[in-house]
């Protein structure tokens, strides 16, 4: 064919592009996986060869594959690969100059996506094998070279136009790095995260943007080098998981890529670093993050690098239990967060941290604030990127099925899945009786799974602490003190006692705990006669039961 023919003939292929399935791809590019939005962008490209799928994407799912991504991917190569022709072609000067400008804005999106569908299947497997320890993550990877074949082919000279016409450069060895920062975060959040329940959907949402933030393309930019300068605190009850949150934003950091290897620079499962801040004294927690010298306190017999200098620039550090430090720690964290540097304790030498800090509390931060037991300046640092894990109960509200789905969850993991499906039976059930519906689930999925360890060893769950009066469960082990006080709190928190109610009953425990009516009024800064009179002679009996 003449260079004049093949011109003609490429213009003719620009004349009536799919524009609308492009964009709809773009748009694909730079979406959260874990949103609803996704699934309406994936029906907008397939429309009546659309197939329903669910809204959101969690660990039900992970034995299936979203049949639409593959019709997806069918209906794009074709476009792909006229567009590279085009594209290419004006380029390398064979196609003229008359590529609509839409079309070099939208090449490198649909490009983008469609390698990434091409290497979705390698970037998993790499994961995988890495996770069960079968090969390093830091192991030469052997589909590189196949890889770079293809961004050449369709990048010839390692540049595309950008948004505003200029040129932007499409390295391979970024590209996948990108890749495999997008496949890793993908399987931690889903393994990590459970639940079907809107809540738990949103929870992904939320880790995600911990990961990429809200806006993909500049993410792509250039924010993928500082996002770990930003702290990331997360909130919520007990047992709702917030360290499978941490350690799903910690292994999901950008990993760059090393061409001349074929390899990655660092391993992700070698750069988490775990410290529960409420297990340990004051001392040991300023030794354990920032490190000592020795003599620096009483055993400290030689020199030890603490967690911040043993963290490498990419890895993350997760201290649990935030809300428990220290306002004198809480000083010295804030210069790490605000300077990057810190000092081992007894040393005067300025050591760097270049990792990321996750923080977690069960506490409310701003009414620790309030209160005066956070410092302002303290709150404000860690406060820049917050998530907070939804309560099982939430999670029950939104959706009750879930519950079985999640007791599938833990018995798969304690049984195995062969025994899974009966003792799933079987835990629902006891729990439909004995607990009802409507069990607050106090200790929330920590509690769940102490259940369902509970009833395999003896056929029977039994949550002390939890339970009120009334309760269905056929036999209550906890002491008539306990009794009392769990049924108290539970009618304080759900607003049920009026103050004479309140007073009687909690004078006639202070006067149990005093065993005078004169201790009690001391206590209660009551006179002794009224005390005796507010005491309740029947409660009182109850409680001094053996």
């Amino acid at each position: 064919m003449e260079r004049a023919d093949l011109k003609q003939d490429l213009a003719l292929e620009l004349e009536a592009p799919d524009l609308e399935l492009a964009r709809a791809v773009a748009a694909l590019v730079a979406c959260n996986p874990f949103v609803p939005e996704r699934v309406e962008i994936e029906r907008q490209i397939l429309g009546a060869d659309f197939r329903e799928f669910g809204t959101v994407w969690h660990i039900d799912k992970a034995a299936e594959r979203n049949p639409n991504l593959e019709l997806l991917n069918e209906r794009l190569e074709p476009l792909v690969e006229r567009w590279r022709q085009v594209v290419v072609g004006e380029r390398e000067g064979v196609g003229g100059s008359g590529v609509d400008p839409e079309v070099r804005r939208l090449y490198p999106d649909v490009v983008v996506y469609h390698l990434y569908n091409r290497y979705e299947a390698d970037l998993r497997q790499l994961i995988e094998s890495v996770v069960q320890g079968e090969r390093k993550a830091t192991a030469p990877v052997s589909w590189w070279r196949r890889f770079q074949r293809d961004v050449a082919r369709f990048f010839p000279d390692g540049t595309c136009w950008g948004v505003t016409g200029d040129e932007v450069t499409m390295d391979a060895a970024l590209l996948v790095a990108w890749f495999f920062q997008l496949r890793r975060a993908f399987h931690f959040i889903f393994v990590s995260i459970y639940g079907g329940s809107l809540p738990a959907a949103e929870l992904r949402a939320e880790v995600w943007r911990s990961v990429f933030s809200h806006d993909m393309r500049r993410f792509r930019r250039g924010l993928y080098t500082r996002m770990g300068d930003i702290t990331t605190l997360i909130t919520g009850p007990s047992g709702t998981g917030k360290e499978l949150v941490a350690r799903a934003i910690g292994l999901s950091r950008f990993i760059p890529f090393d061409a001349d290897r074929g390899a990655f620079t660092e391993s992700f499962e070698d750069s988490f670093f775990a410290l529960n801040l409420s297990a340990l004294s004051p001392t040991l927690v300023e030794s354990e993050l920032f490190g000592h010298r020795r003599g620096a306190f009483t055993g400290a017999v030689e020199d030890r690098p603490g967690w911040f200098e043993v963290c490498p620039p990419l890895g993350t550090i997760f201290l649990d239990e935030i809300g428990e430090i220290s306002e004198a720690i809480q000083v010295k964290l804030l210069r790490v967060l605000q300077t990057r540097t810190f000092q081992r304790l007894g040393d005067t030498e300025d050591r760097r941290f270049g990792g990321k800090v996750v923080a977690a509390t069960n506490r409310e931060p701003e009414v620790e604030l309030r209160e005066g037991r956070m410092r302002e300046d303290f709150y404000y640092r860690i406060c820049s990127d917050m998530v907070r894990t939804p309560s099982l109960r939430e999670q029950l509200d939104d959706a009750p099925e879930e519950l079985r789905a999640l007791i599938d969850v833990v018995a798969r993991q304690l049984v195995g899945p062969e025994e899974a499906p009966a003792l799933s039976d079987e835990v629902e059930a006891w729990v439909t009786e004995h607990l009802g519906s409507g069990y607050p689930w106090s200790g929330n999925f920590r509690e769940l799974e102490q259940c369902v360890r509970n009833i395999v060893i003896r056929g029977r769950y039994l949550p002390a602490g939890h339970l009120s009066a009334g309760s269905p469960v056929e036999a209550d082990f906890r002491s008539p003190e306990q009794r009392f006080l769990d049924g108290l709190a539970t009618d304080l928190a759900a607003a049920r006692l009026d103050a004479e109610t309140l007073l009687t009953r909690y004078a006639t425990w202070v006067y149990v705990r005093t065993g005078s009516y004169q201790g009690a009024a001391r206590r209660l800064g009551l006179d002794r006669r009224t005390v005796k009179a507010r005491v309740d002679e029947d409660l009182l009996a109850g409680l001094r039961q053996t």
